[in-house]
């Protein structure tokens, strides 16, 4: 239950205000596909591992594969 309370706002960002953007995410999955997939392992510690994504995206970042961690994490997961 909490889980689908979390993740409504991401999914009426990726509906109604993404489509409205051009395409820009610098890695996959994207910030909002990460933001569900961390808080539905990792609950409502998820929100936070999103946000710290979110941060992480700017201009000077390397771009890439950045997958959702099994353990809790705030830095970028290096499967490289």
């Amino acid at each position: 239950m909490i889980k689908k309370i979390l993740i409504s706002p991401v999914r009426f960002y990726q509906r109604f205000i993404s489509p409205a953007f051009p395409p820009s995410c610098r890695f996959r999955p994207t910030c909002s596909n990460y933001m569900i997939e961390a808080i539905e392992k990792h609950g409502a510690k998820g929100v936070l591992m999103g946000l710290a994504r979110i941060l992480r995206c700017h201009p000077w970042s390397k771009e890439g594969d950045d997958p959702v961690p099994d353990h809790f994490s705030l830095r970028r997961s290096r499967s490289e």
